[in-house]
């Protein structure tokens, strides 16, 4: 299994980014995904979950400003970021949100400069 993000800056305050992350080597379609993030010494967090069913949530910092959808025809699920903060400035990675056994991948670094 094996997610690539892709898709992060540096944006200005208020601007917007739309990531995105294709997975291959599982059936994507029956799996929820999440999107993390890491900021400079911080732990990494989750920021929105997609089930396979198109439900989502968000944590309470990006609730009203990110949103997460995805793609199962091309095994890819995006996360589009608007209202940017400085406090977004993390490395964001996908994974299955719901198993442990994943291994991470590289992460796409966003930059919102304060």
């Amino acid at each position: 299994v094996r997610f690539v993000e892709s898709g992060g800056g540096l944006v200005q305050p208020g601007g917007s980014l739309r990531l995105s992350c294709a997975a291959s080597g599982m059936i994507f379609s029956i799996f929820a995904m999440g999107w993390y993030r890491q900021a400079p010494g911080k732990q990494r967090e989750l920021v929105a979950r997609i089930t396979s069913g198109g439900s989502t949530t968000y944590a309470g910092s990006v609730k009203g400003r990110f949103t997460i959808s995805r793609d199962n025809a091309e095994n890819t699920v995006y996360l589009r970021m608007n209202s940017l903060k400085p406090e977004d400035t993390a490395v964001y990675y996908c994974k299955r949100s719901d198993y442990d056994g994943d291994n991470w991948g590289q992460g796409t670094q966003v930059t919102v400069p304060s």
